[in-house]
């Protein structure tokens, strides 16, 4: 299995999309944006909630793809805006780790 970082940097998306999701990130408010994609409760660690964001990006853009009524542009960028988020701040802790 690929590690997180790996994985992410393999992701192919439209450009506008991420453009819009890197924007996004810059508000990026890790209890409001997960609490809003998971439901309430406890957050997973950066690494956890990465892993089921991807699983929840990926039905996301199969649904983008197949140009699914129930896609969600918005809902799509949410989920992007929080994977990239939540990168920083594995790769922060990561970093934190090895110093």
């Amino acid at each position: 299995m690929q590690d997180i970082m790996t994985t992410l940097s393999t992701l192919r998306r439209p450009r506008l999309l991420i453009r819009a999701a890197k924007f996004g990130t810059q508000e990026y408010n890790r209890d409001r944006h997960l609490q809003r994609l998971f439901g309430y409760g406890t957050l997973p660690t950066s690494g956890a909630a990465l892993m089921k964001l991807l699983d929840m990006e990926r039905e996301l853009n199969d649904q983008r793809r197949d140009d699914g009524a129930a896609y969600s542009l918005a809902r799509h960028l949410d989920v992007l805006i929080a994977i990239l988020g939540e990168a920083q701040l594995y790769q922060a802790s990561c970093a934190s780790l090895h110093a």
